[in-house]
């Protein structure tokens, strides 16, 4: 059943544009084919946004919002994936899921796509936002973008708004795409680009995951998910 659902999503998301069969690793699939760019250039004219949209692919969104459910996190923040997928797969496998996005355009498209699934599509900046009037307990934030393509800023800004509203930051969990990809800067503490980033702000890695996503066409490597958590100072365990 949640198999079918994420199948619905990709046919009636209206970036895919073709489907074909395919066997991978000697299991039946369906692969979808779209084209962001559309959508890529729309959400790059914002003052304020961050990090370009360039979507998780679906079934690496299932599996990180797998991980949230394994980990006894209670809501999904997803921030930034540009449609919504990650809150969608979230409320596919029972979590409470909410998706921020700064593009209109990008914020209509998901809720076209939530009708059946709602997962709370809100058309706001996320470093803006008035996270404490989702009554959150402990969520997960999953944060759009590469730390080189703006996912820093994006992060921070998200982070400190937090850190500034209410005291959520000891439940709080953050999933971050990372990259190994010789193209971008490399951070001195690694972690795929946010090691500097998890160390200044008291985060603590947790694992990380590679999972089939690219982020251009140049970029052959799978892309490396850096999942951490919040600790403070009196229990660094």
């Amino acid at each position: 059943e949640e198999l079918k659902l994420l199948h619905e999503f990709a046919e009636k998301n209206p970036i895919y544009y073709n489907s074909f069969e395919k066997t991978l690793g000697g299991i039946p699939c369906i692969v979808y084919e779209g084209d962001i760019n559309k959508y890529w250039l729309n959400s790059i004219q914002h003052n304020s946004s961050h990090a370009p949209f360039s979507p998780t692919w679906i079934m690496s969104a299932y599996v990180m919002t797998l991980f949230a459910k394994e980990n006894g996190y209670s809501q999904i923040i997803d921030i930034g994936s540009g449609d919504g997928r990650i809150a969608y797969c979230g409320k596919v496998i029972g979590i409470e899921s909410y998706s921020i996005e700064l593009d209109n355009q990008l914020t209509d498209l998901q809720k076209s796509l939530s009708t059946n699934i709602n997962f709370n599509p809100y058309c706001f900046d996320a470093t803006q936002f008035d996270y404490s009037s989702l009554n959150l307990t402990k969520p997960l934030f999953f944060i759009g973008g590469l730390a080189q393509m703006g996912g820093i800023e994006l992060a921070t800004g998200v982070l400190k708004k937090i850190e500034f509203e209410f005291n959520l930051l000891d439940n709080s969990g953050w999933i971050f795409a990372g990259t190994v990809s010789k193209k971008y800067r490399a951070d001195p503490k690694n972690m795929f680009g946010w090691g500097s980033f998890i160390e200044s702000n008291s985060l603590k890695l947790m694992q990380s995951v590679s999972l089939p996503t690219a982020w251009s066409f140049k970029e052959l490597d799978e892309t490396q998910y850096v999942f951490s958590k919040f600790h403070s100072n009196s229990n660094p365990n």
